[in-house]
């Protein structure tokens, strides 16, 4: 097969692919091996289909595609760098683990940029001790235990972003410590025309609807501040004004169904302790106390809260 009858095959299955799936994920490819991109692929098997080329030829058959789908214009920006295409049509959720699944281990090799954080555990290295000076090279604290290099405290070695020097990459390796893991990483979703990160398939329901109240909650207390009427506030508001109404009704002569009986009660406490039933008769010396309790008058506080669980 000739180079242009490639390229034609590749258009058309790119073409296929682009109007059978509507879910697309723009993985980066770096540092990710054949052998390790067959694993992938045969662990994707009834779940998803991998496409990888050169980005020319992907954005060519992309621009094609949106002649009759403008939606897949929206994926063109993504296509930079070592990238490719996993079409799916179900979950991304299950997808997205089985390509996590599959990352592995790797050396920290010189000039390459650290994806995360290396930290050098305390504890004992099996070198001997004759290479305490390549520690203190690196400006780590040992000390020698039982004919063996000690460190004595956990050390940040590398942090995430920074190359990877020749003495952390030899030291590294002394103490078998792989510190990076690499395989498919997930860059942008596409999905029936919108474009998200891959954040976002992290979020459950419960984050949601979390994420919902906080904005119901802080819409709510704009609106009171500012005075302007909201759906999100009229709890708020009813509650507010059946507590205004209960006060205006305790403080003045105006009687409502609500707030009978506690007037009835302010009036004339003794006569509710009376009708009270009594039990039979005790010779307690605290019983006088909490006669004297049960006669206090409630706080305005409470009596003007009573009743508010009809709003709640």
């Amino acid at each position: 097969m000739s180079v242009g009858d490639r390229k034609q095959a590749y258009f058309a299955k790119l073409a296929k692919l682009l109007e059978e799936y509507p879910k697309i994920m723009i993985v980066g490819a770096d540092n990710v091996g054949s052998n390790q991109m067959q694993k992938i692929r045969k662990s994707l098997r009834g779940k998803g289909v991998i496409l990888m080329g050169k980005n020319t030829m992907v954005r060519k058959a992309i621009r094609g595609a949106a002649e009759n789908n403008p939606k897949l214009s929206a994926i063109l920006p993504s296509i930079r760098g070592n990238v490719g295409l996993v079409f799916a049509k179900d979950d991304l959720s299950a997808i997205k683990k089985v390509i996590l699944e599959n990352k592995v281990a790797a050396p920290a090799k010189v000039g390459a940029i650290a994806p995360n954080d290396v930290v050098v555990p305390a504890g004992p290295t099996g070198m001997e001790p004759t290479q305490t000076s390549f520690l203190q090279a690196l400006n780590i604290a040992s000390k020698i235990v039982k004919g063996q290099v000690e460190i004595i405290n956990d050390v940040k070695l590398i942090v995430a972003g920074q190359k990877v020097g020749s003495s952390e990459s030899t030291l590294l390796a002394k103490l078998s410590i792989k510190p990076f893991q690499y395989g498919l990483n997930i860059l942008t979703i596409y999905d029936e025309g919108s474009i998200y990160e891959a954040s976002v398939l992290d979020m459950t329901d419960d984050v949601i609807l979390e994420k919902f109240k906080n904005g119901l909650q802080n819409v709510a207390s704009v609106a009171l501040a500012l005075r302007v009427p909201s759906i999100a506030a009229v709890p708020h508001t009813l509650k507010q004004a059946y507590k205004n109404v209960l006060s205006v009704s305790l403080a003045t002569d105006f009687t409502i169904k609500q707030t009978e009986s506690l007037k009835a009660y302010l009036a004339n406490p003794s006569a509710f302790a009376a009708a009270a039933p009594s039990g039979p008769a005790k010779t307690d010396a605290k019983a006088p106390a909490k006669e004297e309790k049960k006669k206090e008058e409630p706080k305005e506080e409470e009596d003007e809260d009573m009743g508010l669980g009809l709003f709640d």
